[in-house]
């Protein structure tokens, strides 16, 4: 509508004007008797419509108030401003992306089928009951900010329970599709959780608009409610144009100032009512902290105890929610719970590993005994204790397990193995782990994989435990007492220690078995060793050691010992050996030897002796006085010469001295007739003795990198000698007669 303004020239009263209105007067009245033809005329101006149409333009512009004349434009930019404050957090991209993931995601939530089966097992809902509330009215109602609703309080969560009936139900099945729909839910949950509590930009535009759009409120109502009487009807305009139109002053009307003024009224009530909601949630933002939430209502009605406390944007939306139904929150808290996203990884698990598959990966182990291998699986799938024959299960890279009574279905389950797994026992499960498991391994980066009933195992057998350990009780992970353990006899131990646990001891008067491999560190102290008296086989494995433990000679029980992989460079104590009369294996190999001394001979008791990956370049003679010898290993050395003594040792079974430097072999190693094995390879030998026909057991033999230009044909003498077990050049191997070739190759 045009606004306008019409004036019209207002006389200004003189002595003469006086006496002429009089004059007027009179003349009225006396032709008041004349005939009524002649007609009645107003005031003249003398003024033409251009300069009426001025006058108009120049009082608009001069007498109207400003307040009147833009009253329509200050509503408009009002408005748009206003509207800007409520709705910039809806369009400004760090904002409105969280605002429209979030309210799809509490959509999907609302609806999942989980969310009605989590709820449905703890507190007896029946989840073919469908929730009266539609995703669509939720998804057009939930950008209503609270302080434009109405201000009537909402009902809090713990008002606002799930139906519970008299008999639970049975929880509905999920089928997969279900299953990894939940799944996916879960992961978007746990990465928005992740990403926007890191930040209150939410909160803070809120809170900022909230400001302005009250700020903006008490400015329209100051200053509306002052200048909204100087909307009037009737303006006096007094402007200099008298020497245009001969007139001064002027009175005019304003045409849209009965419009402008009620107008004004109703637009005040309205920002009344505006400004009254901006400032109850202005109250609500500062009453309490928005950037905390707590679901405690939520784990006190669901039984969820692990469902956390959320803080910044991700609070403030939550919180936000609840003034729109706080039901939404308590739906959507299900997917904040590992305790249920652990269920529904379990339900998944167990559709994916069906017992029948379970089966076809049984194999049979080193320790003959059934086993099923799981790996980097989320969970322990259930259908693993229906497989009643197991006997061995060996878990690597599996994480928060915990094993449910149905254990106990295993009646022949023995062996347990975990591998960097953290591991949780139900009360029956570790009463019927106490009672059956006989060998347990585990291997461990923190004290959560290293568990704690281990201790409690008074039928374990054998212990094998792989990771950082200390034995100072300062450090995170100590090895505590075995004492509990009445039956264990072998214990392995593949850590970093610098002295032997006091908690061995504990168990020293049935142990049978000790393996210790560090891992470079240097075993200092091993004193402990001497209260362990019935030790049959001691492994000490990289332990930096640089001569042989003297605290080993008392162990007189003691049948096998191994210092593989140690700096041992002189073993002249070797001597002392002599007082383990039941050593049958000793185990030098991988060290620094750089010979081997007299004392050798005193050690008639040993069967087995390896000194492989050594320095040694020259064999005593008294070496060869061990007569008992069934497996000499000495590969990997600076060997030149084998003394004829080796002959002596008719008991020979086993003998290699691959990557050496000899250049000949002694005819009487030939007369140890039971030699199986004979390995010669990488050295520098170019002929082999005739009688190498003595050795008619020979079932394996190594002669590949030497210098040799024929094979003897004396090798068809070794019957039991076949075409696999001769390690030699193709060439090399053609150089036999064909008949003794064709005999080789027959299996």
């Amino acid at each position: 509508m045009q606004d306008k303004i019409i004036c019209l020239p207002q006389r200004t009263a003189s002595p003469s004007d006086n006496a002429s209105e009089v004059e007027v007067k009179s003349l009225l009245h006396l032709q008041s008797n004349i005939s009524a033809v002649q007609e009645m005329t107003g005031l003249k101006t003398d003024l033409d419509l251009q300069q009426y149409s001025f006058i108009n333009q120049m009082c608009y512009e001069k007498a109207l108030h400003w307040y009147a004349k833009y009253f329509p434009y200050l509503v408009l930019i009002h408005t748009v401003v206003l509207m800007v404050c409520s709705n910039f957090w809806f369009k400004f991209p760090g904002s409105s992306s969280k605002i429209e993931h979030f309210i799809s995601m509490l959509g999907k939530c609302f609806d999942s089928p989980w969310t009605t089966r989590a709820l449905s097992e703890v507190s007896g809902e029946n989840p073919e009951e469908k929730d009266s509330k539609k995703t669509s009215t939720f998804k057009s109602n939930i950008t209503v900010c609270p302080g434009e609703e109405s201000v009537e309080k909402t009902q809090s969560l713990r008002s606002i329970p799930e139906k519970i009936v008299v008999e639970k139900p049975s929880a509905s099945v999920l089928d997969k599709k279900e299953g990894e729909q939940a799944k996916a839910l879960f992961e978007k949950v746990k990465k928005f959780r992740l990403h926007v509590e890191e930040g209150d930009i939410l909160y803070l535009m809120y809170v900022r608009q909230t400001v302005v759009k009250v700020f903006k409120f008490l400015l329209i109502i100051a200053y509306n409610s002052s200048l909204v009487n100087k909307v009037r009807n009737r303006v006096h305009c007094e402007v200099e144009i008298q020497d245009m139109t001969g007139y001064k002053e002027f009175e005019c009307n304003h045409t849209m100032a009965h419009l402008f003024s009620k107008l004004s009224y109703c637009y005040l009530c309205l920002v009344a009512v505006y400004g009254l909601t901006s400032l109850y949630t202005s109250y609500w933002l500062f009453y309490r902290s928005l950037k905390e939430y707590s679901f405690e209502y939520v784990r006190q009605e669901t039984g969820i105890n692990d469902i956390p406390d959320v803080k910044n944007d991700f609070a403030f939306m939550l919180h936000m929610i609840d003034q729109y139904d706080p039901l939404y929150s308590k739906r959507f808290a299900v997917f904040l719970s590992e305790v249920s996203e652990n269920k529904l990884k379990q339900l998944n698990l167990n559709h994916e590993w069906t017992a029948e598959k379970l089966r076809l990966r049984l194999q049979t182990n080193a320790n003959n005994r059934l086993e099923l291998q799981l790996f980097m699986l989320p969970g322990l799938p259930d259908t693993v204790f229906e497989l009643t024959e197991l006997q061995s299960l060996k878990l690597e890279m599996i994480n928060n397990v915990t094993v449910p009574a149905s254990i106990s279905q295993l009646a022949d389950l023995q062996e347990l193995s975990l591998y960097q797994c953290s591991l949780k026992l139900h009360t029956t499960a570790t009463s019927f782990l106490k009672e059956n498991l006989k060998v347990l391994r585990v291997k461990f980066d923190d004290n959560r994989e290293l568990p704690n009933w281990l201790y409690g195992l008074r039928n374990l057998e054998e212990l094998a435990l792989t990771g950082s350990l200390s034995p100072d009780a300062s450090k995170n992970i100590v090895l505590e007492s075995l004492r509990e353990m009445k039956c264990l006899k072998t214990l392995s131990l593949k850590s970093n220690l610098t002295k032997i646990p006091q908690s061995i001891v504990d168990v020293s008067s049935h142990l049978q078995r000790l393996y210790l491999h560090n891992d470079g560190t240097k075993l200092v102290m091993l004193n402990n060793l001497k209260k362990i008296p019935n030790l049959l086989e001691l492994e000490l494995v990289r332990c930096d050691l640089e001569r042989i433990p003297h605290a080993v000679f008392s162990l007189t029980n003691l049948q096998e010992l191994d210092l593989k992989e140690n700096n041992i460079r002189s073993i002249e104590e070797i001597i002392s050996f002599q007082h383990l009369r039941k050593l049958t294996c000793l185990k030098l190999w991988y060290n620094s030897i750089m010979y081997i001394p007299e004392h050798i001979k005193k050690l008639g008791s040993l069967e087995r002796l390896y000194f492989s990956y050594n320095k040694i370049e020259i064999l005593p003679s008294h070496l060869f006085l061990c007569n008992k010898l069934r497996h000499l290993d000495l590969s990997n050395n600076d060997i030149r010469f084998i003394p004829p003594e080796i002959g002596v040792l008719q008991s020979l079974q086993y003998f290699s001295v691959t990557c050496n430097k000899i250049e000949n072999l002694p005819d009487e190693l030939f007369f140890c007739k039971k030699l199986k094995t004979l390995k010669l390879g990488k050295n520098s030998l170019s002929i082999i003795s005739p009688k190498i026909s003595y050795l008619a057991l020979l079932t394996y033999l190594e002669l590949k990198c030497n210098h040799f230009e024929f094979l003897p044909k004396e090798l068809g003498y070794c019957r039991a000698l076949k075409r696999t077990g001769l390690i030699v050049e193709d060439a090399l191997f053609e150089t036999l007669p064909s008949d003794i070739r064709d005999q080789m190759k027959a299996e």
